[in-house]
């Protein structure tokens, strides 16, 4: 089992997971001509896909979604609440692509993965993120989210890889240029996850498989590399470089578990 990143943050997000002859897309915000490219930086194309898996309808995760599955044939998985979202922005998927409604209490198979979403707290009409495995190896997957539960956490503890979002840091939201009712967006218990509360799941988590920790989604207005490793570093005590970073322009390479 294998992952790695098209890129991560508030232009665009994609995932790719693999396992024996299964790849999955988890999310699409770029145009299908920036997809193609940055699927092609990873060594794929479009027909290695098995399909595409979505979390919720925002344009950073869902936009690319149906132009890029009608016009290649990929399958997608998502809640009604998501396809109903994107529906209303235009997109008409009952004509162009087969999309496979799943219960975000549910897990399924496809190919050789495991696919367990789970509920999260956002702003979005039913947002999940996704818990990925080949029976052997688990990969977290945690964005787009303005606080933990306890159902978070359950779902994210003993993985053997985590891609965790840190999207800011509270000091530069607060100082930083937004508009006050964009801060309050981002801050509020349905917005983004902080640095230190980012921190603060990592430590409530069963990390003792743990082989990989990416931090991702960060926002390149109010958050940094250093300060995002240096949050997920002091948890598990360890040196910042060890804590990979998922960038907006290049995501991250291929990691094994």
């Amino acid at each position: 089992m294998r992952f790695a990143s098209l890129g991560s943050g508030s232009q665009g997000n994609g995932l790719i997971v693999e396992a024996g002859g299964t790849r999955l897309m988890l999310d699409c915000g770029f145009s299908v001509r920036e997809t193609l490219s940055r699927l092609a930086r990873a060594g794929l194309e479009p027909s290695d896909l098995s399909g595409i898996v979505v979390t919720h309808e925002h344009a950073d995760h869902g936009e690319g979604v149906f132009p890029l599955a009608s016009r290649f044939g990929i399958p997608v998985w998502l809640t009604h609440g998501t396809l109903a979202a994107l529906r209303e922005t235009g997109a008409n998927a009952d004509e162009e692509c087969s999309f496979n409604l799943i219960d975000s209490q549910r897990g399924f198979s496809v190919g050789d993965l495991l696919v367990q979403p789970f509920t999260v707290p956002h702003d979005a009409r039913e947002p999940v993120q996704y818990v990925l495995s080949d029976g052997a190896s688990r990969l977290g997957v945690l964005t787009d989210t303005g606080c933990s539960t306890a159902h978070i956490e359950s779902n994210l503890s003993g993985c053997h890889a985590l891609v965790l979002e840190c999207n800011y840091d509270s000091n530069m939201l607060t100082s930083g240029p937004y508009p006050a009712a964009l801060k309050a967006r981002i801050a509020s218990r349905l917005g983004h996850l902080d640095n230190r509360t980012s921190g603060e799941i990592l430590a409530a988590l069963d990390r003792s498989r743990l082989k990989h920790v990416i931090a991702a989604h960060l926002s390149q207005t109010n958050n940094t590399p250093e300060l995002a490793r240096g949050a997920l570093a002091e948890v598990l005590r360890c040196e910042p470089r060890w804590i990979s970073v998922a960038t907006q322009d290049e995501g991250f390479s291929w990691r094994e578990l």
